[in-house]
């Protein structure tokens, strides 16, 4: 009976554990199959040396982008670009903006030079260049001069200044001026006030060589066949150092030549009886001068409103012109011989051109002449030029040596290469640096 029992209860435990090792086991195999799934991809499907992501993924050195989109080598951008050196001609990189003004008389006193302003205007654009005018009675509205300058240098973008004909009064307008704006630029031409003092006060001052045309009118003069020459001018010019010394040497010359020279006294253009006056005067005188002394007379008038009248009138004379005060084409020849000028401002050769053939037509050809370059306005345009160079750092303020190489410059675009340019020599301080005088052959009408 003890071993049934026995028997029994060990029946049981085994009936009770059998169960147990049934389940482990199958969970181990489970664990084991679940074992062998989760370590299956890194066989079945090795993405990591399959695919090689970690070696296919290398853009750095696969696709090589920091190579493939070099553009700072292969687009080379800072050489493409470099604006600094290989724009280098623009005048306008890194440059302040700036405005150059002009100053000359109205259309009656000298409309050569109120025409080049207006053509520059044109090349340069209003944003560039600005123009104003001295009054007509400057010798008598010296404030109204001053105050036109003082109106330009009002402007802080104005920073030369280019003077068509430094009348007196310029030279207290450059120290008025200066009084608030010391660092502006002045290029004067025609200077008509002492040359010493304007060669203080002005960076750069120009005129024709007065000096030189002493000798060169009366020569000329002679060379047309003239036996007497009259020499037209008034106390306020003849006050000018310049005028009275190229006077002094026109009366040698003269005598030298066997020329008569006879001084008359006409009005001032700037006095009571104006412009208008003066050139009546003119008109009436020349006719007397040719019935006293004859066809071969030449004229000569220190005064720019005098030139048209005088030029009609010799041509209608039958006289002699050996040229203007300012020798120019377009001095007073196209109103005096009714040459259309609009449209040909700037054409030299068509002045000159037209101008023969006037002469031509009443067999003066041989008997006037002229200077084949407007000099008042290539002062002009000269002073711009070197202005604009200056202000746009390509040369010196004081590189008086750049300074006539542009005045050359400007010249050889006015066919007039041959311009000769000297220092003036004043008596007491010798010769002044900054202050050039400009002369020109004359030009033969009948070729």
């Amino acid at each position: 009976m003890k071993v049934f029992k026995k028997m029994l209860i060990l029946l049981v435990i085994l009936a009770l554990v059998m169960p147990l090792m049934a389940c482990r086991g199958k969970d181990n195999e489970k664990t084991g199959d679940e074992a062998d799934v989760a370590e299956a991809p890194d066989e079945a499907e090795e993405p990591d040396e399959a695919e090689e992501p970690a070696d296919a993924e290398e853009p750095d050195e696969a696709e090589e982008p920091a190579d493939a989109e070099e553009p700072d080598e292969a687009e080379e951008p800072a050489d493409a670009e470099e604006p600094d050196e290989a724009d280098a001609d623009e005048p306008d990189a890194g440059v302040e903006p700036y405005k150059i003004g002009i100053v000359t008389g109205t259309v009656s006193q000298g409309e050569e030079e109120f025409q080049e302003a207006v053509a520059l205007i044109e090349k340069h654009g209003e944003d560039k260049i600005v123009h104003t005018t001295y009054p007509d009675n400057f010798a008598t509205e010296t404030e109204t001069t001053i105050s036109q300058y003082v109106n330009l240098a009002s402007d802080p973008e104005v920073k030369a200044i280019v003077v068509g004909q430094a009348v007196p009064g310029t030279a207290a307008a450059i120290d008025k001026v200066r009084e608030t704006r010391p660092e502006m630029m002045f290029i004067c031409g025609v200077v008509a006030e002492d040359p010493g003092v304007m060669a203080e006060k002005a960076d750069i001052n120009t005129l024709v060589d007065e000096i030189s045309m002493g000798k060169t009118i009366p020569t000329e003069a002679q060379r047309m066949g003239a036996k007497t020459l009259v020499h037209y001018s008034f106390p306020r010019h003849l006050g000018y150092a310049t005028i009275a010394n190229r006077l002094n040497i026109m009366k040698e010359t003269a005598e030298e030549l066997g020329l008569e020279l006879v001084e008359v006294n006409a009005p001032d253009p700037t006095g009571d009886q104006g412009v208008s006056g003066a050139q009546q005067f003119i008109i009436e005188d020349v006719p007397r001068q040719v019935a006293k002394y004859g066809k071969d007379t030449a004229f000569f008038s220190t005064n720019c409103a005098m030139q048209e009248p005088l030029i009609r009138t010799v041509f209608e004379e039958g006289a002699i012109l050996p040229q203007q005060c300012c020798p120019s084409p377009y001095h007073g020849y196209p109103a005096a011989l009714s040459i259309e000028v609009k449209g040909h401002e700037g054409d030299v050769q068509y002045m000159l051109d037209s101008i023969a053939a006037k002469l031509k037509e009443g067999g003066q050809e041989n008997r006037m002449s002229t200077w084949g370059v407007p000099l008042n306005m290539l002062m002009i345009d000269a002073g711009v030029t070197f202005a604009m160079k200056w202000l746009d750092g390509e040369v010196e303020r004081d590189d008086l040596e750049a300074y006539k190489d542009t005045v050359r410059e400007v010249a050889a675009g006015r066919n007039a290469e041959d311009i000769q340019i000297t220092n003036y020599v004043d008596p007491e301080k010798g010769e002044l640096e900054n202050f050039f005088l400009f002369l020109a052959p004359f030009y033969d009408f009948s070729k």
